[in-house]
């Protein structure tokens, strides 16, 4: 029988017709968990958010919509919430371990002007106030996330930008891979934590 390409790995027409039909409950379920994830056909680490903007373009053949936009915040909430409860469980070997090292690299790695790296806060100091916000130990799963400060729903993305911004350091665009590489990272380090999306942070 042929076989089609489709993100849910080599289905055949009628598995994937099955697939197609299903709800997200069930088809989307478990998905969310696995990412970042390197996609096998170019080699590139993928976001969630990267990854449904590929699969629009490539698959769909739908209109590109922005980063950070309600459309794709709305689509990334969605399928991540069809995994709420579920361990997350990114894979760091194989194809992905030079994306992990280097976004290890990037969390101790001093930048800005105040020359802090991201362990400063979420290794030696998380769970003490900066302001009136109690610092956390940089976990990603409840990202999508509504943030009282930005009063609306925002991607990990946001977050790492506006840490940056609070270094004084040069603040990366939306899509650069070092975001993603800093995501598995994160991811690897949240192991075993459930998913929470769509979480409410301060």
């Amino acid at each position: 029988m042929e076989k089609i390409q489709t993100p849910i790995a080599h289905l055949d027409a009628i598995e994937f017709a099955k697939w197609w039909k299903a709800d997200a409950r069930s088809s989307m379920k478990g998905v969310a968990v696995r990412y970042p994830q390197i996609d096998r056909m170019t080699g590139r680490l993928l976001t969630l958010d990267a990854r449904i903007l590929q699969s629009r373009a490539e698959r769909q053949k739908a209109p590109p919509v922005a980063r950070e936009s309600e459309d794709l915040l709305a689509l990334s909430a969605y399928i991540t919430y069809q995994s709420r409860g579920l361990k997350m469980d990114a894979e760091i070997e194989g194809m992905a371990r030079k994306n992990f090292d280097a976004g290890e690299a990037f969390f101790f790695r001093r930048r800005g002007q105040l020359n802090l790296n991201c362990a400063h806060c979420h290794n030696a100091n998380w769970g003490r106030t900066l302001f009136a916000e109690r610092i956390s130990q940089g976990h990603p799963n409840a990202y999508p996330a509504y943030r009282l400060e930005w009063q609306t729903l925002g991607s990990l993305e946001r977050r790492l930008r506006a840490c940056l911004s609070g270094v004084r350091a040069e603040i990366l665009p939306y899509g650069s891979p070092e975001y993603a590489d800093l995501a598995l990272y994160l991811s690897w380090r949240a192991k075993g934590l459930p998913i929470e999306t769509p979480g409410v942070r301060r």
